[in-house]
């Protein structure tokens, strides 16, 4: 008797097991191609594909019930800065000018793309906290939910630098990255299953190996890609947001170089990361700049003109 390596013993010429775990493998890869590719629409504010795993009004679901853990756990700490602060008012206001310029952004570059406007940001419940913290962050959850860290605002220097972040972790929200995030977990699980199937016949070494190297192959190929691909949409879209808050979008420059100094300058090379590295970063911000300065232009009349 033979065993072969997708887990089915020969006797005889005769093959059990192994048919049914191909079998078992071929309704695995039906069933993620179809949600997968089911899943797929055409995304207003880049044009690209996307594929979401929530529905937009789950998403606001999932997003005020992490906020309000932030908040609790913030509070506990004594780290959550009160509303009349300076810094809080400061930092409420360059949001509400944001947020107050998030329909016409979302037109125009829906517009750019020919697509139709989408309309989920109506049902944002826009809030922001200031959390005393040295982390250099801000985020926005799914549906609106915003807190900036303390540490940040010596980074930013100015408002201008401040609304860019702001606007970059804005985007995020509007171009649903979390519920994008959401669908490919759960190809990645789905793949994992189909793994664990077709390698259920091998030695348990062997077995781990290759599962190792299999997970190896989908964070380098396909996890951290599409992380950074999510970067740079949020950069793109979130630029152009704060241009037309009437913010000076040439901050975005200065301010990623001074992000890029943080730590010593030392990080993981950009095909490990999330992230773009911060020099590519700064190069694609520097591409869209005369897009941004036409936003400027174009809803900052009465406005000191960009120099």
């Amino acid at each position: 008797m033979r065993i072969d390596p997708m887990g089915g013993a020969r006797q005889g010429g005769q093959r059990r097991g192994g048919g049914i775990r191909w079998w078992i493998l071929i309704l695995f890869a039906g069933y993620a191609a179809w949600s997968w590719f089911g899943s797929a629409k055409v995304d207003p504010y880049t044009g690209e594909k996307a594929h979401y795993g929530a529905s937009a009004d789950e998403e606001v679901q999932l997003g005020a019930q992490a906020f309000q853990q932030v908040l609790g756990d913030a509070n506990q700490q004594g780290a959550l800065v009160p509303p009349q602060h300076q810094v809080s008012q400061q930092v409420r206001e360059i949001a509400q000018r944001l947020i107050a310029k998030v329909p016409q952004v979302t037109d125009d570059l829906a517009a750019q793309h020919q697509q139709q406007a989408p309309t989920d940001y109506r049902n944002f419940q826009w809030d922001v906290a200031v959390i005393n913290s040295e982390q250099a962050n801000a985020f926005c959850l799914p549906g609106g939910k915003m807190a900036v860290y303390t540490g940040l605002l010596p980074i930013a220097k100015n408002e201008s630098a401040l609304a860019v972040v702001m606007g970059h972790e804005i985007a995020h929200a509007l171009l649903r990255h979390g519920s994008q995030r959401m669908a490919q977990q759960k190809l990645v699980q789905m793949g994992q299953m189909a793994a664990g199937v077709a390698l259920g016949g091998m030695d348990p070494q062997q077995q781990q190996a290759v599962m190792g190297a299999l997970g190896a192959g989908a964070q380098y190929g396909f996890v951290l890609p599409y992380g950074r691909n999510h970067e740079t949409q949020a950069d793109q879209v979130g630029l152009m947001l704060a241009a037309a808050a009437c913010y000076d979008p040439r901050e975005a420059i200065p301010l990623w170089q001074r992000m890029e100094q943080l730590g010593g300058g030392q990080r993981p090379p950009e095909f490990a990361s999330t992230h773009p590295d911060p020099a590519n970063r700064i190069q694609a911000l520097q591409a869209l700049m005369p897009q941004a300065e036409q936003y400027y232009q174009k809803y900052c009349q009465g406005q000191p003109p960009l120099k």
